[in-house]
């Protein structure tokens, strides 16, 4: 063999073979438990309503650092509850100002998920999706992988706690593999495709 296709082997090898860091495959991969229905995020807009207190009744947007404005109680953390959990929270809350608080909260405008991807794809860049969409269609927004890529090194990293890379395999993620099809991408999730 030539000492140029020598090299050029020896250094596919070693590529081959490098070290992947920690992950856990898609199929191993256990979401933290998260409260049933709608979640709130950053970029929402709610609007928290008071029964017999017109007053109070107020729209919010989630700021970034998750947290609305309310009358009375100034800044509340809302991102991370349902919208009936942060409406009990509210209630709670409003106790020391109303005799019998009655609060409901709904979710007006749900902010789209902004997921950066990186590596090997045709298009790098921050694709905006829906809440719910899955991982081949970010993928395929993002023009799809390159002739480059390691078809079976396609890592999603999720934000925590715990923070942890998830890899999937292109060829999971085309044929509609259960768990790969039922994978939902996250606020806070970026793509990188090795």
């Amino acid at each position: 063999m030539p000492p140029r296709r020598l090299l050029l082997a020896a250094l596919a090898l070693t590529l081959s073979c490098a070290d992947l860091g920690k992950y856990v495959w898609f199929q191993q991969y256990e979401p933290p438990t998260a409260p049933g229905g709608f979640v709130i995020a950053p970029g929402d807009t709610l609007f928290v309503r008071f029964y017999l207190q017109d007053a109070l009744n107020t729209h919010a947007k989630v700021r970034a650092d998750g947290q609305i404005t309310l009358p009375l109680l100034n800044d509340v953390t809302a991102a991370g509850y349902t919208p009936a959990a942060l409406g009990q929270q509210l209630e709670t809350r409003f106790k020391d100002f109303l005799k019998q608080p009655v609060v409901s909260v709904a979710v007006e405008e749900a902010q789209g998920l902004q997921i950066p991807v990186a590596g090997e794809v045709a298009k790098q860049g921050v694709v905006a999706v829906e809440r719910g969409t899955g991982l081949l269609k970010v993928l395929l927004l993002s023009g799809g992988l390159t002739d480059f890529a390691h078809k079976d090194r396609i890592f999603v990293l999720r934000s925590g706690p715990p923070a942890v890379r998830i890899r999937f395999s292109w060829e999971a993620l085309s044929r509609g593999e259960p768990a790969a099809a039922r994978f939902e991408m996250r606020p806070g999730d970026t793509v990188v495709v090795e």
